[in-house]
């Protein structure tokens, strides 16, 4: 039976802590951990300055610990990434590998894989152990289809999904990290990052962080009680509590797709929006869908939404066949903002 030395990676944000994604990743490798009978465990960490990182990690049990920091390693940078985690692989000799699925991650990953000779699995939302062998569950086709996967070649690196495990909370304790050097020459300066640039807060619809996912459907776009098509004062009503809430903002298949039908649709909604079969699945603990018919394209993306509720008059719809937690029967101009008000 192969003993596997399991190998925690994070890398410090800007202000030198971990983020979310990583700290649920950390959780995912100790209960990998856990279910591998005699596996040991390390862990390794990459930063500008990753001393708040490493107390927040401090708690874990890790067998052994290494660190990398310095200015080289303060942004995502591919090359002198690639260097730094390919030098923790090689002194931890990892077999599994275990890291958040963040960009600076997803990025460079598959290149530390293969220059040791390994495999990587993307997106893994989840993972079981049967006796010594492990496997894993991937999502495909919009997370409809779930795989299970094993492999026999290490080291097999994995980048976790946000959402899968809790945060982290371990207690803080004494810990001692191992510094490695990692020469970073002008080769692995050939790309500068000299700052960045982003959207304001209330131009960007799309967080997957928020705690509610806000979904808009067609019938925003009908005409309402008074016979009437009040486009203005939808999108006014949506974005108005989706700013308010902090709420991330999602769309059935049928509104995003009425700008390819030459009819009139929200300036701010696109397909990157779209939730459901043919769009995404998001991870929200809750989810509010309004003026959706809720049938089964879109409550495919809802499969991971913890709680969920929607507004319909339609008592027939698909919501009220119990596949919502509340329906609440009302018309979603008044509701949304009455509640916007009270917000």
């Amino acid at each position: 039976m192969t003993i596997e030395t399991i190998l925690y990676l994070a890398h410090a944000e800007d202000d030198g802590s971990l983020g979310r994604s990583a700290l649920e990743a950390l959780t995912g490798a100790k209960e990998l951990h856990r279910q591998l009978a005699g596996a040991t465990f390390t862990v390794g960490l990459i930063g500008g300055d990753v001393a708040a990182a490493a107390t927040a990690v401090s708690g874990c049990g890790a067998d052994k610990s290494y660190a990398i920091s310095g200015p080289d390693f303060a942004v995502s940078r591919y090359a002198s990434d690639a260097a730094a985690l390919e030098a923790i692989c090689r002194a931890s000799g990892a077999t599994v590998v275990v890291a958040p699925a963040t960009s600076r991650f997803n990025r460079v990953m598959p290149g530390v894989a293969q220059r040791l000779g390994g495999r990587i699995d993307t997106h893994v939302g989840g993972f079981s152990v049967t006796g010594a062998e492990l496997r894993i569950q991937r999502g495909y086709y919009r997370q409809r289809m779930i795989a299970t996967l094993t492999r026999a070649a290490r080291p097999w690196f994995l980048t976790l999904d946000g959402g899968v495990f809790s945060t982290w909370e371990g207690a803080a304790a004494a810990m001692q990290f191992e510094s490695l050097g990692v020469a970073v020459g002008d080769e692995l300066h050939r790309t500068r990052v000299v700052g960045y640039q982003a959207p304001q807060a209330n131009a960007q619809t799309i967080r997957p962080d928020a705690k509610l996912l806000f979904v808009a459907g067609v019938g925003w776009t009908k005409k309402q009680s008074d016979g009437q098509v009040h486009l203005d004062d939808a999108a006014k009503t949506i974005m108005g509590f989706v700013d308010k809430a902090g709420a991330s903002l999602g769309s059935s298949k049928s509104l995003v797709d009425q700008s390819s039908e030459g009819h009139n649709v929200f300036s701010f909604m696109s397909h990157l929006n779209q939730v459901g079969q043919t769009g995404s699945t998001p991870r929200h603990p809750k989810g509010l869908s309004t003026c959706c018919h809720g049938e089964e394209p879109h409550v495919v993306g809802w499969r991971f939404i913890g709680e969920r509720r929607a507004i319909n008059l339609d008592t027939n719809c698909g919501w009220a066949q119990g596949k919502a937690d509340v329906l609440y029967v009302a018309d979603a101009f008044e509701l949304v903002r009455k509640v916007t008000e009270l917000l």
